[in-house]
């Protein structure tokens, strides 16, 4: 729609489109709306829709098969995903600052995962990662203490305010989880589970949807329109490596190639995680340095206070006290890119 289209003449459109079977959903940017058709659309005209009215600008046809996500649905825009979480609404998007996601892989105890808490609050991060219920290779692998575990991220979450994130494996769990999570993750091996897809596409808390460890932009790009066309927009796209022919010296390959080819096609905001992406800790920095050089929206980075003993993913976790090293040398970048505006606080008693 043309700037400054009155509200009844987009309303008076939307209810032509319904009349003809489409589903016209608004999407309001900062400078126009855009009405998305969806529905049978393949055999309409462009033009015959253009005459519908002197406000409509432009009719494009979206091409690519994930529709709703693809950066032609928000007239180029960049959509935004606002987390409400106890210290305020944290909002992911490229529009923003970068937000630093930390903690352990697994939740061991609660004086663990409250003492990390503070810390990575401390050195600047807004969100505490950790996971109640961890999908494993080995089925002899620690699996996590489930829904004990959550009660524990509630008591991190209550003692600092940050925003939790922890993964759903099992679409029975949904609920439980979203008790406590404030943005629910779907892993990198249930990145192709459609129907988990659809649950939690149905539930209003916003999702992190991890790319799958042989899974191609497309096919990610399409998990992500499962969730929205479920009916939740609220999606943030994560990279975290990728399985290629040779993992001698990295857990796997970090694709960062990711940043510019998924700003080109679609509005949803991005996250690397350099701790899966290269399962070593001394790779970390280097990784988090360049994600933030090549534009991402957002930071996952593993953290436990003694990696060496960690229940799972030990290799790849910093120290509490080398994340404060990190986070002051991430300042550098993120403030040259104007990104930037963590300001650590002094660690809680």
């Amino acid at each position: 729609m043309k700037a400054g289209a009155p509200q009844a003449e987009v309303d008076r459109l939307s209810d032509e489109f319904r009349s003809l079977g489409l589903s016209p959903e608004k999407i309001v940017g900062k400078h126009k709306t855009v009405l998305g058709l969806v529905g049978d659309t393949a055999e309409m005209d462009a033009l015959q829709l253009q005459d519908l009215s002197p406000w409509i600008e432009a009719v494009l046809r979206v091409e690519k098969p994930y529709k709703r996500v693809s950066r032609e649905y928000r007239h180029g825009e960049s959509s935004e995903v606002v987390v409400s979480t106890p210290d305020g609404p944290v909002t992911f998007s490229h529009h923003h600052p970068i937000v630093v996601v930390a903690g352990p892989c697994s939740v061991e105890n609660e004086d663990m995962i409250v003492e990390t808490a503070r810390r990575v609050k401390a050195a600047g991060a807004k969100f505490l990662r950790g996971g109640a219920f961890k999908p494993r290779t080995s089925p002899y692998a620690f699996q996590g203490h489930g829904e004990s575990a959550l009660a524990l991220l509630d008591a991190a979450k209550q003692a600092t305010g940050l925003g939790v994130i922890t993964e759903v494996m099992d679409a029975a769990d949904i609920d439980m989880i979203a008790e406590v999570a404030d943005v629910l993750q779907v892993g990198a091996r249930n990145m192709h589970n459609f129907s988990l897809l659809k649950k939690i596409g149905a539930q209003d808390k916003p999702v992190l949807l991890k790319r799958g460890m042989s899974a191609t932009i497309d096919e990610w790009l399409m998990a992500a329109e499962y969730i929205v066309a479920a009916g939740n927009p609220n999606v943030i796209l994560c990279e975290r490596g990728v399985r290629t022919f040779d993992n001698t010296y990295a857990r796997n390959t970090l694709d960062l190639a990711v940043l510019p080819v998924l700003r080109s096609l679609t509005h949803l905001p991005v996250m690397i995680d350099p701790s899966h992406g290269t399962g070593k800790s001394e790779y970390v920095p280097a990784m988090a340095a360049a994600a933030i050089a090549g534009g991402t929206d957002s930071l996952m980075i593993e953290v436990h206070p003694n990696p060496s003993k960690a229940l799972s993913d030990g290799p790849q976790s910093l120290t509490p006290d080398r994340f404060d090293t990190l986070m002051a040398e991430l300042a550098i970048i993120g403030n040259a890119v104007k990104r930037w505006d963590v300001k650590p606080a002094p660690i809680p008693a």
